[in-house]
């Protein structure tokens, strides 16, 4: 790899917010709480979605797939932060860079495409709904789920080892808190010009066809909402897609941000912001905007809570 030759061989010092002492302590306690909270909330969702026979449907095998992921891509990210946020030395070994690139890029792409999937969960009941058993199966949801793992890994396969391959000479003052694609990049003393273009590519799959897909099954369940007679119905139709959809417009938004314009207009200080914030607020909102408006998880919750679920394990 590129990079063997010309790193650091203890590997690479991440300079994060190293700039702002004071607010590293107060991006600790950031990082620290919201991880937290990642870990509990998802944890949560996984557990009344497994425990309770109500929930075994589609829709929350998909959003136990996407708690999983979303534990796994902060677990990824958040103790290697925290640990530099806290102590002076504020390096990653040359293994831990890979691993940390490998690993988040291919759950950040896997959640891109699982949140077509989900889409397409929310897609067939309102505007199938006679054939919606039929088409999402379990052995169906499964596939399309595994799908979406497969498709992941492979995008971090391309991404993580174009960017291996580029010769560093020396550098390894990485100005970010986490080994990412566009700023490693930037340490590259070669023309990044054909990565570049294979990122914009890559990215335009994940980052545009998925969320405009979303975007065209939205205007379906839009379109077959508005003619349901209930208003009880239509609300709880809306109310669901709705969550979904929030969690789209904040997970796609904060990701096309990064991903998709020009390198010499990319900031690096608003960068890692951006970076904290999908990486680390967004998991947790996850959770939060499913279950907050959702009835069934919130009674589940309470019978988990209250210990009724415990004879269902049985």
């Amino acid at each position: 790899m590129g990079w063997a030759n010309g790193s650091s061989p203890t590997g690479f010092i991440l300079l994060g917010f190293s700039a702002h002492p004071r607010l590293e302590v107060v991006l600790f306690v950031f990082v620290l709480f919201f991880y937290l909270l990642t870990l509990l909330g998802n944890f949560a969702v996984m557990a009344v979605s497994y425990l309770d026979p109500a929930l075994h449907t589609p829709m929350y095998f998909f959003l136990s797939n996407l708690s999983l992921l979303d534990v796994c891509f902060t677990t990824s990210l958040a103790p290697q932060t925290l640990v530099n946020l806290r102590g002076p030395a504020k390096t990653i070994t040359y293994g831990g860079c890979v691993v940390q690139l490998y690993v988040s890029l291919a759950l950040g792409s896997t959640e891109c495409i699982l949140q077509a999937v989900m889409a397409l969960d929310h897609y067939e009941p309102v505007c199938r709904p006679l054939h919606y058993v039929v088409i999402m199966s379990p052995r169906v949801c499964q596939q399309l789920a595994s799908t979406s793992w497969l498709s992941g890994l492979a995008n971090s396969l391309i991404h993580a080892t174009f960017t291996l391959q580029l010769p560093l000479c020396g550098n390894h003052r990485l100005d970010h808190f986490i080994c990412e694609v566009p700023a490693l990049l930037k340490l590259a003393c070669v023309d990044t010009t054909v990565n570049e273009l294979v990122l914009f590519l890559v990215s335009i799959l994940f980052l545009l066809i998925s969320p405009v897909l979303i975007l065209i099954s939205y205007g379906f369940i839009t379109r077959a909402v508005l003619r349901i007679r209930s208003s009880e119905a239509r609300y709880k139709a809306f109310s669901t897609c709705s969550s979904h959809l929030t969690v789209v417009v904040i997970f796609y938004g904060t990701i096309i941000y990064m991903y998709l314009q020009p390198s010499d207009s990319y900031a690096q200080d608003q960068g890692k912001f951006i970076s904290l914030f999908y990486t680390m607020l967004t998991p947790t909102l996850n959770p939060l905007i499913y279950t907050l408006r959702n009835k069934d998880v919130k009674g589940a919750l309470r019978k988990l809570l209250s210990g009724k679920l415990c004879p269902l394990w049985t």
